[in-house]
């Protein structure tokens, strides 16, 4: 079997999956091309990581797939100045991705074994402007708020007011809410102090964030 040109593929990646999903912004174009992907999969999905769907991580964890990676970062608008919240680290890829964007990152992940996969990871690529913290951030991560941008790379059933309240005036919450099969990507920013403006982006579906708040249950 010939092996893979990892870079062609990348190439293509964002030419045959992400641009036809409305990914236009160059800075995120140019920084999905530049991070080789095939180093945040596990080994054994290592040929697949420039297919168009998700792949499994262990502990009930997956990588979305790259083309929603993409999309949801272009709506977060993250600039070069920005502090940046990512709640579940995953395999770090998407953490290398708001790096190349971001002044710094604070990412947290519930599963001690990812954490430290991803900052090996990370560090393999010198990637300097990330903390990588062990932790639940489900309602968001109080030590460093508040925060310019925050992504949660899970869905969650509902939104907690605690995450949206962590952004900084003028930042931008990007975050998946529902339960399947019905799902929705949101956008939410901090106008000001008390007011926060919302827009849906798609409709999709990606595996539950460990530990997500879930809907009271009501009982007669």
């Amino acid at each position: 079997m010939q092996p893979i040109d990892f870079e062609i593929a990348r190439r293509k990646m964002v030419d045959q999956q992400i641009r036809p999903w409305e990914v236009d912004d160059e800075r995120v174009l140019d920084v999905i091309r530049r991070t080789p992907r095939e180093d945040y999969v596990p080994p054994e999905h290592r040929n697949l990581a420039c297919a168009d769907m998700n792949l499994p991580l262990g502990h009930g964890q997956f990588m979305m797939a790259p083309k929603l990676e993409a999309r949801l970062l272009q709506a977060l608008g993250v600039g070069a100045k920005d502090k940046v919240l990512e709640v579940g680290t995953g395999s770090g890829y998407v953490t290398a991705l708001l790096a190349g964007l971001a002044a710094h990152v604070y990412s947290v992940e519930i599963d001690a074994d990812h954490a430290e996969q991803a900052k090996q990871r990370l560090r393999a690529h010198a990637i300097r402007n990330v903390t990588v913290e062990v932790g639940d951030a489900a309602l968001g991560w109080p030590p460093h708020a508040p925060y310019d941008a925050i992504l949660v790379t899970g869905s969650l059933p509902l939104l907690p007011p605690t995450l949206r309240e962590q952004l900084a005036p003028g930042g931008r919450l990007v975050v998946i809410v529902g339960q399947a099969p019905t799902m929705e990507a949101l956008l939410i920013e901090r106008i000001s102090q008390h007011n926060w403006r919302e827009t849906s982006l798609l409709e999709t579906v990606v595996a539950p964030l460990a530990n997500a708040p879930e809907p009271s249950k009501f009982t007669f």
